[in-house]
């Protein structure tokens, strides 16, 4: 069904450059970096809790793998990012599909970095989904700067315009699905053609 990921603009090594005012949906972080032939990878038990990190995911990151080991994998979840995202994410791997998204993660130092994650279920001998894979990629900058941020912060000002969490989830998933049903789209396709056109 439907695919999201968030991503980051690389090229070359990891590095560093000052992000100006209003390059991530409002943070003063840094932008930051990570090979484009490298890839992020992760795994993560039924409640999302991390069980292992590959070192590019603690490089970018900035963790040791002590720190995280354990911990739930939203503790680099970024501010900026629509919670009906990760919605739609979470509803997909649990009915055992694999989902692209793109997604935009924090620092342990505050900083950001974009990403376009394939998140799939793990499977047991008999079958039942016992855990959860993450890849991630380095997205396109301009599919990023063009079409994700100002979809995104469409979304996470429906979010916050509602005085509760829930309704605000609510109306941002609902949203989403109808700029998908305007298009003409499933989820998966959406993405689909927006890495295909990078």
């Amino acid at each position: 069904m439907d695919r999201l990921l968030w991503g980051c603009a690389h090229d070359g090594s990891q590095r560093v450059r000052s992000a100006s005012k209003g390059d991530m949906m409002g943070t003063s972080g840094k932008e930051v970096f990570f090979d484009s032939d490298s890839l992020i990878v992760s795994k993560t038990n039924l409640k999302g809790h991390l069980t292992y990190m590959n070192d590019v995911f603690l490089d970018i990151a900035g963790y040791q793998a002590e720190e995280l080991v354990g911990k739930p994998h939203n503790v680099i979840r970024h501010p900026d990012m629509p919670r009906c995202v990760f919605k739609l994410l979470w509803d997909e791997v649990q009915r055992g599909r694999e989902v692209f998204a793109y997604v935009v993660n924090i620092t342990k130092s505050g900083d950001y970095y974009w990403v376009i994650a394939h998140v799939t279920p793990s499977f047991g001998l008999d079958g039942s989904i016992v855990g959860y894979h993450s890849t991630r990629r380095v997205p396109n900058p301009k599919t990023v700067r063009d079409t994700i941020i100002p979809l995104y912060r469409e979304l996470s000002a429906i979010e916050t315009s509602h005085s509760s969490r829930k309704e605000g989830l609510e109306a941002s998933y609902e949203k989403l699905l109808s700029i998908l049903a305007e298009k003409d789209l499933g989820y998966d396709e959406f993405v689909a053609h927006l890495m295909l056109a990078a």
